[in-house]
């Protein structure tokens, strides 16, 4: 047995404690009542104008969200069995502050900005309409190093395009007309919540339990013994209760945290990305290699970020007999996607998604937050090479892991696929704060991955005393 096993349980343990006290309802209070603060800071302090346009309206949301789950909790202090207080109102309580924390801010700013104001999106949503208009146009969706060289040096920035080439689809519509609901970001939006609702119905559909009760209770009928009937629906009831306690549990970090929601509304590219990561992820869950290389391969032609995680599914493909057909999917879209680029323009592919990512382009990247590789990078002689090597050692490390021990469940690979995110973002001299959202829903979408396993039914009474019964 693994000396540090007892240890990983017990934090399990108390991770699960705290998620499940007062049936959920006492973390659920604090996600709102911490998010509500962290608006309304944001909506002061924010030197970013479309950022304090999104605190002062999603302030308001998580404060009512708050009250509403105060008075959950009063409720169900009184009624524990309330259906009010219970797990389909936490559903609902939890859409309704996506929509008046994320949807909402961001109509708002698209319609503030068909109207005129220039203010109202980050510089992100311009990158990706103007990369939008350009596929339509030219057939590309990147500009060449001369062209960007030819811009003024205040415009040049906005000239690069730091995406895979499927992310100006969500910039056609915009090259089309000009008004509100042609905003990437409401292409964004829709993007995501098709991905996540594909993804909890993935989930759902999981057979519990209840299939395997029901074999076992054939196999004991045909051998003449009996089987308490309640105690499997029991048993199966609870199982599906808790799965959907953490499905809710991850849909709340990808939608109601605070950096997605303020990602949605303002800038929002990351977004579709990540829902997609997490759908291969369900997909794998439920035994859809195919299906789960298909989505990771969508969103790795629409970023970068989605390639660890589609190289990591692939490895726990190989474990099951199935890497081919998730490397189909995972490789094979953003090939697909980048081969008409390369033959378009091949300088203009490279200048983008190479170069400037790498900090060779004409100007460099404004991501700046000071995690420890850009700390390194600019504190350090020859400090942007130390940080490139411990980013290339952490991959060596992860690359080793993975050869050793391959994952072999959907848990695992979302485990793998968190952690290794997250020293990546740490040791990158290019970053940002809002990067995390990917680690953080990563790791809180593994629990509900988890697939249920025969639990052990209690021996009848006949079988205690050594006696069977006749059929």
């Amino acid at each position: 047995m693994i000396a540090d096993a007892p240890t990983a349980r017990r934090r399990r343990w108390h991770w699960r404690r705290l998620d499940t006290a007062a049936g959920g309802l006492a973390l659920d209070l604090g996600l709102y009542a911490v998010s509500a603060i962290f608006a309304a800071i944001t909506a002061v302090t924010s030197t970013l104008l479309p950022h304090r346009a999104w605190g002062t309206i999603a302030a308001f949301g998580y404060l009512v969200a708050t009250l509403v789950v105060i008075a959950q909790l009063l409720l169900r202090r009184r009624s524990p069995t309330a259906r009010l207080a219970g797990l389909p109102a936490r559903w609902a309580v939890t859409g309704l502050t996506w929509a008046g924390t994320a949807l909402l801010p961001l109509l708002w700013q698209s319609i503030e900005r068909a109207s005129g104001r220039t203010d109202r999106a980050q510089e992100e949503v311009l990158v990706v309409e103007q990369a939008g208009t350009r596929l339509l146009e030219h057939g590309t969706p990147y500009l060449g190093p001369d062209a960007i060289a030819a811009l003024p040096p205040g415009e040049q920035l906005l000239g690069y395009t730091p995406y895979q080439p499927g992310m100006a689809m969500f910039g056609l519509p915009r090259a089309l007309a000009d008004t509100w609901w042609t905003d990437s970001r409401v292409w964004f939006a829709v993007g995501t919540a098709l991905a996540l609702a594909l993804a909890v119905a993935a989930l759902r559909r999981t057979p519990t339990s209840a299939a395997t009760a029901a074999k076992g209770y054939r196999r004991d009928a045909a051998m003449g013994h009996r089987r308490d009937a309640a105690t499997g629906h029991r048993r199966d009831a609870a199982t599906g209760h808790r799965r959907d306690a953490a499905l809710l549990r991850g849909v709340q970090a990808a939608t109601v945290l605070p950096i997605c929601a303020l990602t949605l509304a303002t800038g929002g590219d990351d977004l579709p990305v990540l829902a997609l990561c997490l759908l291969a992820l369900a997909l794998a869950a439920t035994d859809r290699p195919g299906r789960a290389g298909l989505a990771v391969g969508l969103a790795g032609a629409l970023k970068l970020f989605a390639w660890p995680v589609a190289l990591v599914l692939i490895v726990w493909g190989l474990t099951r007999r199935a890497g081919t057909r998730v490397a189909a999917g995972a490789i094979g879209l953003p090939v697909a996607a980048l081969l008409p680029a390369m033959l378009v323009d091949h300088d203009a592919l490279t200048e983008n998604v190479l170069r400037f990512p790498l900090g060779h382009g004409l100007v460099t990247s404004p991501a700046q937050s000071p995690f420890p590789g850009y700390l390194i990078a600019n504190a350090m002689p020859a400090g942007r090479l130390v940080a490139a090597a411990l980013l290339v050692a952490t991959g060596v490390a992860i690359a080793v892991r993975l050869a050793r021990r391959p994952p072999r469940t959907a848990v695992a690979t979302a485990l793998i696929c968190g952690y290794g995110l997250l020293a990546a973002i740490a040791l990158m001299p290019s970053t940002r704060f809002g990067y995390l959202l990917y680690p953080l829903a990563l790791l809180t979408w593994a629990p509900a991955l988890r697939r249920p396993v025969d639990t052990p039914t209690a021996p009848a009474p006949d079988e205690l005393s050594g006696r069977t019964t006749s059929a």
